[in-house]
C-alpha cells in the first residue's frame, strides 16, 4: 500500500510539473508577443477648379443659312476636402461681340452632359450629376448675368481629381455681321450638391 501511495504521489507530482511547464510556456510565449498601435493623420485639402485661359471655336463662313460652331472647355476639378460634401460647376458669360455688333444673348448652349475622366495618378469616386437638363442655355449679357449650374457631384461622389469637358455650341444666325466675335466665359465651383 505504501508502494502504491508513493507511486500515486509521484504520478500527481509529474502531472503537476507537466501542467506547470505547459502553462508556464504559454505564459512566456504570450509575454514575448507584442503589438503596436499605428495612427495616421489625414488632413483635409481644398475644392478647386481650373481651366484654360482661352478657347476658340471653329470658324464659320457665312452662306445664307443659320450655322453652329463649338468650343470645349477642358476643366480640372479637384475635391480633396475628404468630406464627401459634393459640388456644383456654374457658368455665365458676356455677349459675343465684334465692334458694335453682337450675337444674340441666347447664342451659347451646352448641348449634353460634359465628359468626365479621372486624372492620372488620382483615385476617384466619379461624380453623380443630376437635376440638369440639356441643352442648357449659357446666360449672356453685356455684363455677365447670374451663373447657372451645368454639372454637379452628389454627396459622397466627385472625390479626387477630374478632367471635365463641357462642349459649348454657338449659334450663328444667317444675318450675322462678319467679324471676330469674343466673349468672356466664367466657370466657378461651388460647394454642395
Amino acid at each position: 500500500m505504501c508502494f502504491l501511495k508513493s507511486r500515486s504521489i509521484r504520478f500527481y507530482l509529474g502531472f503537476f510539473l507537466i501542467l506547470v511547464l505547459t502553462l508556464g510556456g504559454s505564459t512566456l510565449a504570450a509575454l514575448a508577443d507584442s503589438s503596436t498601435g499605428a495612427t495616421v493623420v489625414v488632413t483635409a485639402g481644398t475644392l478647386s477648379e481650373s481651366g484654360p485661359s482661352s478657347a476658340s471655336a471653329g470658324g464659320v463662313t457665312l452662306n445664307g443659312t443659320d450655322q453652329t460652331t463649338t468650343y470645349s472647355l477642358g476643366l480640372t476639378v479637384t475635391d480633396a476636402r475628404g468630406n464627401g460634401g459634393g459640388w456644383n460647376l456654374t457658368i455665365t458669360s458676356t455677349t459675343f461681340t465684334t465692334g458694335t455688333h453682337s450675337l444674340p444673348t441666347t447664342a451659347s448652349s451646352i448641348g449634353a452632359a460634359p465628359t468626365v475622366s479621372c486624372v492620372s495618378g488620382s483615385t476617384c469616386t466619379n461624380p453623380t450629376s443630376s437635376g440638369i437638363t440639356y441643352p442648357l442655355l449659357v446666360p449672356a449679357a453685356a455684363t455677365a448675368p447670374t451663373p447657372v449650374k451645368f454639372f454637379n457631384a452628389a454627396a459622397n461622389t466627385g472625390m479626387g481629381s477630374f478632367t471635365i469637358t463641357p462642349t459649348v455650341t454657338i449659334s450663328i444666325p444667317a444675318n450675322t455681321f462678319a467679324g471676330t466675335y469674343s466673349s468672356t466665359v466664367s466657370v466657378a465651383i461651388v460647394s454642395g450638391p
